[in-house]
């Protein structure tokens, strides 16, 4: 999963959500800080209406929360979600021993221009990738 600040990142440069069952989420404001939330039919199911989409909480939470704006919600895409958006971007991964443990490098091609982005955790690699890509189309 991809770190907090990094879907905020992605966020603000313009990735856009429309949530499905398994997709994993944390609600903005200080007072859910590092508690993620999973959509789920069961659960959490996101309403889509005319003004907007929430997702809705179903039955008992350990706290009242009937539902959340989608605005106030920060998507956790996983790792096969940000490499299917990386799409003909996506060059190539890597798994490299480094220099007290696991490097994952992420390459990809925009036009003219190559670069490689490097975690210890490959879907932060395709995060900060994905990133790049969207950056570079502005």
């Amino acid at each position: 999963m991809i770190s907090t600040p990094l879907a905020h990142r992605l966020r603000e440069a313009g990735l856009r959500w429309t949530p499905v069952s398994g997709d994993a989420f944390q609600v903005a404001g200080p007072e859910f800080e590092g508690d993620v939330f999973t959509v789920s039919d069961m659960t959490i199911e996101a309403h889509t209406y005319p003004t907007g989409t929430i997702l809705g909480f179903n039955g008992t939470t350990e706290w009242a929360l009937d539902s959340v704006a989608l605005d106030d919600a920060v998507w956790l895409p996983r790792e096969d979600q940000l490499r299917d958006m990386l799409a003909g971007a996506f060059e190539r991964l890597e798994r490299v021993d480094a220099a007290g443990g696991v490097e994952y490098r992420v390459t990809v091609t925009v036009g003219d221009d190559t670069a490689t982005f490097v975690s210890d955790d490959p879907a932060e690699s395709y995060g900060m990738a994905l990133l790049g890509v969207l950056q570079s189309l502005r």
